[in-house]
């Protein structure tokens, strides 16, 4: 009898174990095209990564059980979290990562080839070559762990995702969001960093002009583009809310803008919800 009621329990209590926090992934956030997600892994948990077909593991750094995770702008509809641990066990979360409706302009007219100089053929691979890696460096910054506040306060000139289709061939979209102001207009931190990359004003980037990139941690980072001055060192760690530069046109630009991009890996992410709507 003891016996019948033991293994009736045991049968009643199962579901409910089998989905218990201390063995489940606890997220906060919606898996969509360019967003970002927090969240707890499963206790035991060594490591974590982001599984997505036919692609590497994304790795996912654990602080204290806690991570980040981010989707590109064309992310597709499937993805798996997976937390490996001790005992080399697996424990799988699948994600449904919804699509956004992105901005699409579809223009009758051909895909003109960018425009191309010399210089730009001759310096732009190693430009390319430094963004990766300082992109590539892992710093520890903690600002990933907190909200992320507007690097500036204006009207929003460009949307992240926005694209033109030029007689059905895609043009590439567009990876941050523009806030349109004057010239000099303060740039703040929107996290806690460490300056991985500052451009010297006497040697621009061909395309990004005067180029600030913060590492937030936990592959997070903050890129600038077009600054009119860098007012951070690399290597300096910045607080959240100190000013690291000034909005200018350098580089390719049609006028004074600060152009915002966010990074989770090589995910390219949409600032505006992470960091609320702007003016």
């Amino acid at each position: 009898m003891r016996m019948a009621l033991a293994l009736a329990l045991a049968a009643w209590f199962a579901p409910v174990l089998a989905q218990s926090p201390t063995q489940s992934f606890h997220l906060i956030g919606v898996p969509t095209q360019g967003a970002l997600m927090t969240g707890e892994a499963p206790a035991g948990a060594v490591s974590v990564v982001l599984r997505i077909p036919d692609a590497p593991d994304v790795p996912v750094t654990l602080e204290n059980g806690r991570f980040l995770v981010g989707f590109d702008r064309d992310a597709g509809p499937v993805a798996e979290l997976v937390a490996v641990l001790a005992d080399g066990r697996e424990l799988c979360h699948p994600l449904a990562v919804a699509p956004r409706a992105w901005r699409i302009e579809r223009v009758d007219a051909p895909l003109r080839a960018g425009r191309t100089t010399a210089a730009l053929d001759r310096l732009r691979p190693a430009e390319l070559a430094r963004i990766a890696a300082a992109r590539a460096v892992e710093t520890g910054a903690t600002g990933w762990r907190g909200a992320l506040r507007r690097p500036a306060q204006g009207r929003v000139s460009g949307l992240f995702g926005a694209q033109r289709v030029y007689r059905g061939v895609p043009g590439s979209f567009h990876s941050g969001v523009d806030i349109a102001l004057p010239t000099g207009f303060p740039v703040l931190a929107p996290a806690d960093g460490v300056v991985v990359l500052a451009a010297d004003p006497a040697r621009p980037f061909t395309l990004e002009g005067n180029l600030l990139i913060v590492d937030h941690g936990a592959g997070l980072s903050s890129a600038f583009l077009h600054l009119s001055r860098i007012d951070v060192e690399e290597g300096e760690r910045v607080v959240a809310g100190q000013r690291i530069g000034a909005v200018g046109a350098t580089g390719r630009a049609t006028g004074p803008h600060l152009h915002w991009g966010l990074r989770w890996r090589d995910a390219r992410v949409d600032p505006l919800p992470v960091a609320g709507a702007m003016l």
